[in-house]
């Protein structure tokens, strides 16, 4: 075996590096594949592999260049890498050493999708104060979607099983592919000049790009003009769409935007019954509640009528007369009873029962009475009165008793 010359393992692998720093194509390029084995190290840097049904390739994202990386990586999701191609020196391996990292496929377009939210979002589209409430009891109904499918069916069905008197007008819209987003904004457009009650629009569910058309300027803007009360519908629960937020209701299906737009006849007869009764309740309560007032009135008038005053009246005086004799006639009785005790003691003390008894009343010439014979002299005239007369007589002579004699 002739050996040539013998290079060092470090020579090898720098000779290696700069094959791929001076090939161009690999300075800058672009690998799409599926992440695996991604790892956020603490440095800061993210070390993780591409793969392919085929082969792999080993990548790191330096700390640096993260600041345009929007999204946690993780295992499984298919993105698209943007970078050099070169060879790690110590290890000898080569690697892509990533710059730009994107989501492919639906990543691209969920990129695509936050960059039109933000910037309808600051231009005021999705602002409470401007969306328009959604009339309770609509006649007419604008449905912008697909002529066939499951979708506009179950919004028929629901509609005319919940009120079969609302008129229900299908703008047959293209939701998916290519001019889409047009058809759907013609859509809105046209219901709104046709002026119905409130406008659905709306398809069923799908992959991101399949629901794209709703995610489009065009129809954020129809959403925003139209006069029209607008409810989205788009896909299932938990699908969101631009026009979700531009919309004045959002539905989580067609199906709940139906039930949303169509007010329930039955539901809304047996309010009516319930309001019916209630009003008949309420009347009769008022009717019960004026006819004791009416019989309260009815007493109070009778108590004051002029002419069941004057018998109340006439009553109260005849008591009052009752009163008044049976008051006089027991002060009577009581004033005849004090007159006869009275009687009874001045009888006891007259002057004519004391001159029965033998006794007799002198008097002067003027009627004075003499008590004393000090008070008259001799000569005087005096008069002595008995019990069966008067005896006129003159003093000749006075004689009084000794004292304590």
């Amino acid at each position: 075996m002739n050996r040539g010359k013998v290079y060092s393992v470090s020579s090898v692998n720098q000779y290696i590096k700069n094959m791929f720093i001076n090939e161009y194509a690999l300075s800058v390029v672009f690998v799409k594949g599926e992440i695996s084995n991604c790892k956020y190290h603490s440095s800061g840097h993210i070390y993780f592999t591409i793969k392919d049904e085929a082969s792999q390739l080993a990548c790191v994202m330096f700390r640096g260049d993260r600041g345009g990386l929007d999204f946690k990586m993780e295992n499984g999701q298919e993105v698209i890498v943007g970078g050099s191609v070169s060879v790690y020196e110590r290890d000898g391996k080569y690697q892509l050493y990533a710059k730009k990292i994107v989501l492919a496929g639906d990543g691209v377009l969920a990129e695509r999708y936050e960059q039109l939210k933000k910037k309808l979002e600051s231009a005021g589209y999705f602002d409470p104060d401007r969306k328009l409430p959604v009339p309770r009891y609509v006649k007419t109904v604008g449905i912008v979607t697909a002529q066939t499918g499951a979708a506009v069916q179950d919004m028929i069905n629901i509609a005319r099983r919940r009120n079969p008197y609302v008129q229900l007008i299908l703008y047959p819209a293209k939701v998916q592919g290519d001019g889409a987003a047009e058809t759907i904004a013609e859509g809105i457009r046209t219901l709104d000049e046709a002026q119905v009650d409130v406008i659905i629009a709306g398809r069923g569910g799908g992959s991101m790009e399949d629901l794209w058309a709703f995610n489009e300027e065009i129809v954020a803007d129809a959403v925003f003009a139209c006069r029209t009360p607008v409810i989205s519908a788009v896909g299932h629960e938990t699908d969101y769409t631009i026009i979700d937020f531009v919309a004045d209701l959002r539905a989580p299906t067609p199906s709940a935007a139906a039930e949303l737009a169509v007010y329930d006849v039955r539901q809304t007869l047996e309010e009516l019954y319930d309001y019916k009764d209630r009003i008949a309740r309420s009347i009769l309560r008022q009717t019960e509640t004026l006819y004791e007032k009416l019989a309260y009135l009815e007493d109070k008038l009778k108590k004051y009528h002029p002419e069941q005053q004057i018998r109340e009246k006439r009553q109260q005086l005849m008591n009052l007369e009752d009163k008044l004799t049976t008051l006089v006639t027991q002060i009577c009785k009581d004033r005849k009873y004090q007159f006869a005790l009275l009687a009874g003691r001045l009888d006891s003390t007259s002057p004519l029962k004391k001159l029965a008894s033998g006794y007799v009343y002198v008097a002067d010439q003027d009627q004075n009475m003499v008590d004393s014979v000090h008070k008259v002299a001799q000569g005087d005239q005096i008069s002595m009165t008995f019990a069966d007369g008067v005896v006129a007589a003159e003093v000749t002579d006075i004689v009084p008793h000794e004292k304590g004699g």
